[in-house]
């Protein structure tokens, strides 16, 4: 064998015992980091443990043995129910993640909401209907509310009868007329001058929508007796 190839045998088991040297190295480093954790945390485990002894005794709470393996079987038994827990919750979070944006607009809307009714007094005039719903309250008894509990469908019944159309214009055709009516200067009439006036069409249309109301009115209130 030349002394060529024999150097270059030399060089490489020089190189390969460098990176054994540096593997054993690390790995002895590495065995003294987790010595030195080790010992971290035992020393921060004996803290708690003394701690957590001296604060049972303070509270005077006595732990057995045998209870703390129960919990911890327990928990081994179930420790499929606690990462479901802990899956529900985590999307729980991440769902409470999603609608916080959406929950931010929402109160932003409804803040402009608020704020536009606000403006256009719709506050102030509820706060004054309270002032109408308490003197109602004051006005009636509890009998009479009870009576207009019972009657409530009646009086529904005939206020929308009287919000008609026809209705409404015939009662706005009586105010205009009343209105239109001096009251200071309503002229006299004798008998005859009365009497040639009821020969006339308005008035025998009128007495005749006075008599056909009358009759009818007659009529209703003895159907509702019988």
């Amino acid at each position: 064998m030349s002394e060529t190839n024999m150097q270059h045998q030399i060089d490489e088991i020089n190189r390969k015992l460098d990176l054994l040297l540096l593997h054993v190295g690390e790995q002895r480093a590495h065995s003294e980091t987790v010595d030195d954790l080790i010992s971290d945390l035992s020393i921060i485990g004996q803290d708690v443990y003394d701690s957590t002894v001296e604060e049972l005794e303070n509270r005077q709470v006595e732990i057995e043995p045998a209870e703390l393996t129960e919990l911890g079987i327990s928990f081994l038994r179930n420790i499929k129910s606690f990462i479901a827990i802990m899956d529900t919750f985590e999307s729980v979070m991440d769902l409470t993640k999603d609608i916080g944006p959406i929950a931010n607009e929402v109160i932003i809307d409804v803040s402009k909401k608020l704020g536009e009714f606000e403006d256009k007094g719709y506050f102030a005039f509820f706060k004054e209907a309270m002032g109408i719903l308490d003197n109602i309250i004051k006005g009636f008894s509890p009998e009479e509310v009870r009576q207009l509990a019972d009657n409530i469908v009646t009086i529904l019944g005939t206020f929308q009868k009287i919000t008609q159309p026809e209705m409404m214009n015939s009662v706005n055709n009586a105010v205009k007329i009343y209105s239109s009516i001096q009251t200071d200067n309503i002229p006299e009439y004798s008998m005859w001058k009365a009497f040639k006036e009821m020969r006339s069409p308005e008035m025998k249309k009128g007495m005749g929508f006075m008599i056909t109301f009358m009759k009818n009115l007659s009529e209703t209130a003895i159907n509702q007796k019988q």
